[in-house]
């Protein structure tokens, strides 16, 4: 099988010549350079030859050109520390409008997605490429702060809406234009999809609402769009309807585990390894363990072996190659 017909078959629940697998990761100070941004990923994915590949980009990119500023300080994560929210005043969000993709920070970010694209394009067996997407409720807090958020989002509803109305607008034309480019789908994340953030009537005002109309209105050739449900108590169920193939959430840190994700979902699961206890402070034999258990609770079908979200970028290569290595000695 090749990387698609696996992944085809992992979605629909046949059976697979190999276990499916992936993981990505952040790549600080490359980011903030299209090329050096993409020659990253390649390079990620030359040594160890995922079954997709998801770009990780900065987690501001969608946010800079709207004065948004932040700095890389050494995070593990790989991600950025803010130095500047560009919404203070409920007021702030009736200001905003649509960015356009064609200019500044965003039309570097396409212009990186294109060079990831072309550099597998005459492979033999190329892998789908997934950006990585914001939803317009995620978008809002980095631009605001999640404290300034919920309180905007309980005090001056309406002014919060139209900015939401705005960020959705500028997330569908980022799609837009990348959709000319041979992608798989888009990696989709929502941050505030979380019982201990908000509740689900909330959720459902200011993020559901925005995030179904941007799933619902993907190119139809997008065929592989994976959902990433972060945080620490999330709205599985909630979300389990959204037209996506696969969601990922971290599933070794919060409910639901594997098995009970798998039966309220109709696609793939994606997790069974920790980032922290398993792939960064753990040993080869460690993922090995963690990995077994996961293909135990799931059959080994409709499963995705990866982290619940980016690797660390401190996390030894030794753990990330068993990863790979795992996945072409089990059969799906």
């Amino acid at each position: 099988m090749n990387k698609r017909q696996r992944l085809e078959h992992c979605i629909a629940g046949s059976a697979t010549d190999r276990l499916p697998a992936a993981l990505w990761r952040h790549f600080p100070g490359d980011d903030q350079r299209p090329h050096d941004f993409a020659r990253a990923v390649v390079d990620f994915q030359r040594q160890y030859d995922w079954d997709f590949v998801k770009a990780t980009p900065a987690s501001s990119y969608a946010v800079v050109d709207y004065g948004f500023q932040d700095r890389w300080v050494g995070n593990l994560e790989g991600t950025r520390e803010t130095t500047k929210f560009n919404i203070e005043r409920s007021l702030d969000w009736t200001d905003l409008r649509p960015q356009d993709p064609a200019r500044g920070v965003l039309a570097q970010h396409i212009d990186a997605m294109r060079l990831i694209t072309d550099a597998f394009a005459n492979d033999e067996d190329p892998p789908p490429v997934l950006p990585t997407i914001f939803s317009p409720l995620t978008l809002a807090s980095k631009m605001a702060g999640p404290a300034t958020l919920i309180n905007h989002l309980r005090t001056a509803p309406e002014r919060l809406h139209s900015g939401l109305r705005n960020l959705t607008e500028g997330t569908q034309r980022i799609i837009d234009a990348m959709s000319a480019l041979p992608l798989g789908g888009v990696f989709f994340a929502i941050q505030f999809a979380s019982h201990d953030v908000l509740s689900r009537s909330e959720y459902e005002e200011f993020g559901a609402r925005y995030d179904r109309q941007i799933l619902e209105n993907l190119p139809k050739k997008f065929w592989f769009n994976l959902l990433h449900l972060h945080g620490s108590s999330p709205m599985f169920a909630d979300c389990a309807s959204f037209p996506v193939q696969a969601i990922n959430w971290h599933d070794q840190e919060t409910a639901p585990d594997l098995a009970r994700g798998k039966s309220l979902f109709t696609g793939a699961v994606s997790g069974g390894l920790a980032r922290m206890k398993h792939t960064h402070d753990g040993s080869p034999s460690t993922v090995r363990e963690a990995a077994r258990s996961a293909i135990l609770a799931t059959g080994g079908r409709r499963f995705i072996l990866s982290t619940g979200c980016v690797a660390m970028i401190t996390s030894p290569q030794s753990n990330l190659r068993t990863v790979a290595e795992i996945s072409r000695e089990t059969t799906g």
